[in-house]
Protein backbone atom coordinates (compact mmCIF):
# COMPACT_ATOMS: atom_id res chain seq x y z
CA UNK A 1 0.00 0.00 0.00
CA UNK A 2 1.11 3.73 -0.63
CA UNK A 3 0.80 5.99 0.98
CA UNK A 4 0.55 9.22 -0.83
CA UNK A 5 0.80 12.70 1.56
CA UNK A 6 -2.40 14.88 1.36
CA UNK A 7 -2.62 17.85 -0.75
CA UNK A 8 -2.66 21.24 0.54
CA UNK A 9 -4.47 24.05 -1.82
CA UNK A 10 -2.47 27.33 -1.44
CA UNK A 11 -5.31 30.17 -1.76
CA UNK A 12 -5.33 31.76 -5.04
CA UNK A 13 -4.62 35.51 -5.36
CA UNK A 14 -7.38 35.57 -7.52
CA UNK A 15 -9.98 34.31 -5.55
CA UNK A 16 -9.70 36.96 -2.68
CA UNK A 17 -10.58 40.46 -4.31
CA UNK A 18 -8.12 43.08 -3.13
CA UNK A 19 -9.45 45.69 -1.21
CA UNK A 20 -9.77 49.12 -3.10
CA UNK A 21 -7.28 52.06 -1.36
CA UNK A 22 -9.71 55.06 -0.40
CA UNK A 23 -9.48 57.55 -2.38
CA UNK A 24 -7.19 60.36 -1.23
CA UNK A 25 -7.98 63.52 -3.06
CA UNK A 26 -4.54 65.28 -2.28
CA UNK A 27 -4.48 67.74 -5.58
CA UNK A 28 -7.10 69.72 -3.74
CA UNK A 29 -4.79 70.21 -0.97
CA UNK A 30 -1.83 71.05 -3.23
CA UNK A 31 -4.49 73.31 -5.13
CA UNK A 32 -5.24 75.28 -2.28
CA UNK A 33 -1.72 75.97 -1.21
CA UNK A 34 -1.03 76.98 -4.27
CA UNK A 35 -4.40 79.45 -4.16
CA UNK A 36 -2.81 80.56 -0.93
CA UNK A 37 0.63 81.38 -2.59
CA UNK A 38 -1.58 82.72 -5.63
CA UNK A 39 -3.27 85.15 -2.90
CA UNK A 40 -1.02 87.26 -2.65
CA UNK A 41 -0.77 88.38 -6.03
CA UNK A 42 -4.86 87.82 -6.89
CA UNK A 43 -7.97 88.00 -5.48
CA UNK A 44 -9.04 85.73 -2.33
CA UNK A 45 -11.94 84.26 -4.31
CA UNK A 46 -9.87 81.62 -5.67
CA UNK A 47 -8.98 80.74 -2.18
CA UNK A 48 -12.40 80.03 -0.89
CA UNK A 49 -12.96 78.39 -4.01
CA UNK A 50 -9.81 75.88 -3.94
CA UNK A 51 -10.20 75.30 -0.34
CA UNK A 52 -14.13 74.96 -0.52
CA UNK A 53 -13.64 71.76 -2.84
CA UNK A 54 -11.27 70.51 -0.91
CA UNK A 55 -13.37 70.41 2.52
CA UNK A 56 -15.81 68.43 0.21
CA UNK A 57 -13.47 66.28 -1.30
CA UNK A 58 -11.78 65.06 1.89
CA UNK A 59 -14.77 65.29 3.73
CA UNK A 60 -15.89 62.50 1.33
CA UNK A 61 -12.67 60.53 1.27
CA UNK A 62 -13.13 60.56 5.17
CA UNK A 63 -16.22 58.93 4.83
CA UNK A 64 -14.90 56.67 2.62
CA UNK A 65 -12.60 54.90 4.69
CA UNK A 66 -9.64 57.31 4.34
CA UNK A 67 -7.28 56.94 7.59
CA UNK A 68 -3.69 58.77 6.49
CA UNK A 69 -3.32 61.48 3.43
CA UNK A 70 -0.18 62.09 1.11
CA UNK A 71 -0.85 65.86 1.88
CA UNK A 72 2.36 66.97 3.86
CA UNK A 73 -0.13 67.08 6.78
CA UNK A 74 -0.43 63.38 6.70
CA UNK A 75 -3.74 63.04 9.21
CA UNK A 76 -6.99 64.33 7.06
CA UNK A 77 -8.38 65.79 9.84
CA UNK A 78 -5.50 68.52 9.99
CA UNK A 79 -6.13 68.45 6.11
CA UNK A 80 -9.71 69.75 6.98
CA UNK A 81 -8.10 72.42 9.83
CA UNK A 82 -6.23 73.36 7.10
CA UNK A 83 -8.73 73.89 4.25
CA UNK A 84 -11.30 75.33 7.19
CA UNK A 85 -9.02 77.71 8.15
CA UNK A 86 -7.65 78.58 4.53
CA UNK A 87 -11.14 79.19 3.62
CA UNK A 88 -11.85 81.77 6.52
CA UNK A 89 -9.08 83.74 5.91
CA UNK A 90 -10.16 84.11 1.97
CA UNK A 91 -13.42 85.01 3.77
CA UNK A 92 -12.49 87.58 5.16
CA UNK A 93 -9.90 88.93 3.35
CA UNK A 94 -12.37 89.44 0.68
CA UNK A 95 -14.77 91.19 3.14
CA UNK A 96 -12.02 93.54 4.26
CA UNK A 97 -11.21 94.36 -0.02
CA UNK A 98 -14.98 94.64 -0.66
CA UNK A 99 -15.24 97.24 2.66
CA UNK A 100 -12.34 98.89 1.31
CA UNK A 101 -13.84 99.16 -2.29
CA UNK A 102 -17.01 101.11 -1.14
CA UNK A 103 -15.47 103.50 1.94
Amino acid sequence: MTLTPPSVEAPSPISQPARPLPFDPLRFCVYTTVALLAWIVSAPVMMMAMSALGLWAYRRAIRGGLTRSKCVLRSPRLVLLYLGSIFVIGAGALLYSVRQLFA
